[in-house]
């Protein structure tokens, strides 16, 4: 029997079918003598220090660094069930194939298994990264020896255990350290998400720290015959500019622009050429996060979430965790089916269904640049439109317009460059004008969206109608007063964007490099830090731990953050540590490095920084402790069901006392610290006692288990009104 075990249940149903089809059995199809089965993402994680040993369950500094080699692995608990299947079946099988998507996380995915149950029959591996018919039977007719991908699996292994490795160590190190001093609390540190936190700190201090100055814009107002129009200065290298080309001379700017009126111009060149753009490529994860931050306000982990919903139990999209945004040419076969359910699902895009084009295919069908996923695209599957969420609508929607949009003419647009001289300098003015709106009529009333743009106007077609050598005169100049801004904070959006190119932040310019070229091909990402399926998990641990809170739309950092920050070093906070792994990396995959020896070098790291933290302490941490209103101990911020809060240190000595979270400090009121609970009227939630509290001048009945729960009940004449329950959360 020769079982092939998938990364996933879509890709097991893709593999069956690539086999003839099967008979479904529990946890796995049977195919003549083949069967498949499949895992839910990585079956297998890493065990915790107190796994190895009971003793690091609690934190010491004396136990630091601790490292585990042989390092072990455990059956996640919540898959054991589906384990139990691929270890039996492995148990019955004369060999196997390693089915994990085409990536690196993919082939340890399943290698880690094999290992795991000491499985020592051939192995094989087949390469999917697609799911049509067509890609599926040729992988399967084109399987290759799974030793061929050893480093690529060894280079994963190695990357898991250091993370674990460095996290855990450092986070204890700063934890412990900071506590002895007087913080409650966990100082976090990720390889990942603690340049993440330094990308969104620096931004922080920028923006503050920015000191205001003055630049100087010079427009000229020209007239050739009957068309008038403005132009601006072609700034030259003896012009007194500033780094970014301004003119920050105010009196020169001036002078200029006083001695240009009613001077003859002449035009030097006049360029029209015609111009097409085509649809904006299909949305991966990041993207799509972006975009629905943007125009809908969601948070990335919700975006993931909804999507995993779309996918799962409406199987209206594909899959959805992709970093790709482009489609294998195979795909394009399938158009009128995905576009008939699209229009079937939305009746509103029937219309714009109707009028797209199968025989266009944009440069979204390229096979080549398929990594190993594809883009996320509707699939086949008719929902009821009703039945969907008003934000589950609002995904789908925008998945399934970027999909319609790939059937659908470029944009087209006249763009004329015309050159002015006058006074012996050069002013320039650009124009474009649309010829036809292709794929932009879907985007045409989508406020806010990036891909649309104004096509032109009267002046900006007449521009096109000049002639070289034309006389005419400036009839007016202005100098522009411009103030410079800070850079601005981050949201969620342009947050997201910049994680995919941290290597500009990388100071060498040997790693810089090489993290570039590591994603070299791979569209939307230039040299970034995480992964589309982790990036905005990594966001939320930071919101949930304090380091950052929301102002408005900005992210910003909380003083706690940027304490913690100027305590750390530079190799800490800034991404050259994931460009220096990749590095390493690269050596595992080639056989030039083995993961064990990448695992001693690292302990050597972990060692030197531990050591540096207990020589040198953190006492740069301003550490803002808040006492609890009623019986002074510090309060801790901690993480409830809905959300954080702060609650008293002293709550095993009796005090309940429990304070609302806002940015990331206790809201100091009344509410719930007020007189005891009452001994007669009890919770009809959770048979806890009431406790009668006021706010805002008027008075309710909550629950002495609050935060845990958050039932509450107004106030009538001294007594709960249990006719008119309510529950209030935590803000």
């Amino acid at each position: 029997m020769r079982l092939f075990i998938a990364e996933k249940p879509e890709l097991a149903r893709a593999i069956v079918d690539g086999l003839g089809g099967g008979q479904n059995k529990a946890g796995y199809i049977v195919c003549g003598d083949d069967v498949v089965t499949w895992c839910f993402g990585h079956m297998l994680s890493l065990k915790d220090p107190e796994e190895y040993d009971e003793r690091f369950s609690k934190w010491s500094m004396e136990d630091l660094p601790f490292s585990f080699i042989p390092w072990e692995l455990k059956v996640t608990p919540d898959k054991k069930e589906q384990f139990d299947v691929i270890k039996s079946l492995l148990d019955k099988s004369t060999s196997c194939v390693n089915a994990g998507d085409t990536d690196s996380e993919g082939q340890l995915l399943v290698d880690e298994i094999l290992k795991f149950v000491s499985y020592n029959k051939p192995v094989a591996r087949v390469l999917i990264n697609d799911n049509n018919l067509g890609p599926v039977k040729k992988a399967l007719a084109n399987l290759r020896d799974n030793t061929e991908f050893k480093g690529l699996s060894e280079a994963a292994e190695a990357r898991s255990v250091g993370d674990q490795l460095y996290g855990y160590n450092l986070t204890r190190a700063y934890t412990i350290t900071a506590n002895k001093a007087g913080y409650q609390g966990v100082l976090s540190v990720g390889r990942v998400q603690t340049p993440v936190l330094g990308l969104i700190v620096r931004r922080d201090l920028e923006h503050e720290s920015h000191s205001k100055s003055f630049y100087y814009n010079v427009t000229a107002q020209f007239k050739f015959g009957d068309i008038e129009f403005s132009s601006k200065l072609a700034v030259i290298e003896s012009d007194p500019t500033d780094d970014k080309n301004r003119i920050t001379d105010s009196k020169f700017a001036e002078t200029l622009t006083s001695n240009l009126k009613q001077q003859e111009a002449k035009v030097t060149s006049v360029k029209t050429v015609n111009k097409t753009e085509s649809p904006p490529l299909p949305y991966n994860l990041l993207k799509l996060q972006s975009d629905a931050s943007r125009k809908f306000g969601l948070k990335p982990d919700q975006v993931k979430d909804i999507t995993q919903t779309l996918r799962e139990k409406h199987k209206l999209i594909t899959y959805n965790r992709s970093d790709c945004q482009y489609l294998s040419e195979e795909h394009h076969a399938e158009a009128n089916e995905v576009l008939h359910a699209v229009s079937q699902t939305i009746p509103a895009l029937s219309r714009a269904v109707g009028a797209a084009n199968l025989q266009l295919k944009s440069k979204a069908f390229n096979t080549s640049k398929v990594t190993a996923h594809h883009a996320i695209i509707p699939t086949m599957t008719v929902a009821d439109l009703n039945a969907l969420t008003q934000n589950e609508q609002k995904i789908y929607m925008l998945l399934a317009r970027a999909y319609i949009a790939q059937f659908y003419p470029p944009y087209e647009f006249e763009q004329t460059d015309v050159v002015i001289e006058c006074l012996q300098r050069s002013f320039v003015a650009t124009s474009k004008v649309g010829k036809s709106l292709g794929w932009k009529v879907l985007y045409k009333n989508d406020q806010g969206n990036e891909e649309v743009e104004t096509t032109g106007d009267a002046i900006a077609i007449a521009l096109s109608s000049l002639s070289q050598d034309s006389m005419g005169v400036c009839t007016n100049a202005v100098t522009e007063n411009k103030e410079t801004k800070p850079p601005a904070r981050y949201t969620i959006a342009t947050l997201l964007n910049d994680l995919t190119r941290v290597a500009k932040y990388i100071r060498d310019p040997d790693l810089k490099a090489s993290l570039i070229e590591r994603d070299k091909g791979n569209n939307g990402e230039h040299g970034g830090i995480g992964t589309s399926a982790t990036r905005d998990t990594i966001i939320t641990n930071l919101f949930e731990r304090g380091f950052i809170i929301e102002q408005g739309k900005s992210i910003v950092s909380t003083p706690t953050a940027r304490e913690f920050y100027s305590l750390l070093p530079d190799i800490a906070k800034y991404p050259d540590m994931t460009a220096i792994w990749h590095e390493q990396q690269k050596e595992i995959e080639a056989g030039n490095m083995t993961c064990m020896e990448f695992i001693h070098s690292l302990n050597d790291f972990i060692s030197g920084q531990i050591a540096d933290v207990i020589k040198n302490g953190i006492s740069g941490l301003n550490i803002k402790i808040y006492p609890c209103p009623q019986c002074k101990k510090p309060l801790r911020r901690l993480k409830g069901k809905n959300g954080a809060f702060w609650g008293c240190s002293g709550y095993e000595d009796g005090c309940k006392t429990a304070l609302p979270d806002v940015n990331g400090q206790p809201q100091q009121r009344s509410v719930h610290t007020a007189a005891s609970p009452s001994k007669i009227h009890k919770c009809t939630s959770c048979q806890g006692y009431l406790i009668r509290r006021s706010f805002k001048k008027k008075f309710f009945w909550g629950c002495e288990n609050y935060p845990e729960c958050s039932q509450s009940y107004p106030d009538l004449r001294g007594k709960p009104n249990y006719s008119k329950p309510k529950i209030t959360e935590v803000k």
